[in-house]
């Protein structure tokens, strides 16, 4: 799945194209990728026609494109008050809700990479990508009309549009927006290291208390997010740490140069345009990314340490492999965090 740089990446190359663009049509070509939307396609396809995209914003690995509210029809609130609300619950809200505001509840599609996703930005004259599974006409005061194809060859991810909850710090959701708001299917994931919001005290007390290995600890989204496979290994090698070391046992100053070299390894991985293995990851105008010629642990096995020279091993972990070096990044038992 892609990692925090690849999500942003896409993110960063849609932002310009998307913010203020408005939707011109939308062509559903495999229902399988809305699977995460609450209704059927042609659900989908009527709450987008016509709004307007206000920004492109990501924490961790998640991507939404917030919409501008649809605002409520004066007399169609009227006539829900004298009707009951037969009229209302056709529009999804209450008659209370329309009172109290002219708007509908804020909205933003959802996008889920998968395994495979990829958001690619052509022109209207491009025929459709082979994996097309979406395609959004767009009319973009900066670059006029061009399509937002969602491309994705195993159909692991999705769009879907889902509602906007406020964050539970009040602080801005991620980056891209300075809004407070986030997807309700998003609401449960951790900040991420690059979010100018994230608690970095939090987490370490949270590693403190936590009994389980420290790689566990960087793929749980719940805790930290955006890190994936690739991106633990490199940072746990970086910071000479074990991938099984228990948390409870990292002293406070490695846990806070692991959490600086997370930082290092993302933010280089983002400026070589993420990882790229195969076509499956590209950006919006379908290039690759190049960090995979900077790795130096992660599908390095048998290679030879950048560090001390000694092979790097690979082994079985949790249904996938750990890239580490055995010299290097050796087992121990330190003072507990503090």
């Amino acid at each position: 799945m892609p990692e925090l740089p690849e999500v942003e990446v896409v993110r960063a190359g849609l932002e310009p194209a998307v913010t203020g663009a408005s939707v011109a049509s939308v062509t559903v070509f495999d229902e399988r990728s809305l699977r995460r939307h609450s209704g059927p396609s042609e659900d989908f396809i009527d709450r987008l026609i016509g709004r307007t995209f206000t920004a492109a914003v990501r924490r961790g690995k998640f991507l939404w494109l917030p919409l501008e509210p649809v605002r409520g029809d004066v007399t169609h609130i009227l006539e829900a008050q004298d009707n009951g609300t037969a009229a209302a619950e056709r529009s999804g809200v209450s008659a209370q809700q329309n009172v109290q505001s002219p708007e509908f509840p804020k909205e933003a599609v959802v996008v889920h990479l998968g395994m495979s996703g990829q958001v690619l930005l052509r022109t209207v004259d491009a025929p459709d990508d082979r994996l097309t599974r979406i395609r959004i006409e767009l009319a973009s005061p900066a670059h006029g009309a061009l399509m937002m194809n969602f491309a994705d060859q195993r159909i692991f991810g999705s769009m879907a549009i889902d509602e906007l909850v406020p964050t539970a710090d009040g602080q801005a959701a991620g980056l891209g927006s300075a809004q407070a708001l986030v997807p309700r299917s998003v609401a449960h994931i951790a900040r991420d290291p690059l979010d100018p919001a994230f608690d970095q005290r939090r987490f370490f007390a949270a590693l403190a208390q936590r009994n389980t290995s420290i790689k566990r600890a960087l793929l749980d989204q719940n805790l930290i997010s955006g890190i994936g496979n690739i991106y633990a290994d490199e940072s746990l090698w970086a910071a000479r740490i074990h991938y099984n070391q228990p948390t409870n046992t990292l002293s406070l100053a490695k846990a806070q140069l692991l959490l600086t070299e997370v930082r290092t390894v993302l933010a280089k991985a983002l400026s070589e345009g993420g990882t790229s293995f195969d076509a499956q990851y590209v950006n919006v105008n379908g290039a690759s990314g190049y960090f995979s010629h900077s790795l130096n642990a992660y599908g390095q096995q048998g290679k030879s340490c950048p560090r001390c020279g000694r092979p790097i091993a690979r082994e079985r972990f949790m249904n996938r492999g750990s890239h580490f070096c055995p010299h290097c990044q050796r087992l121990r038992i330190s003072a507990a965090l503090s």
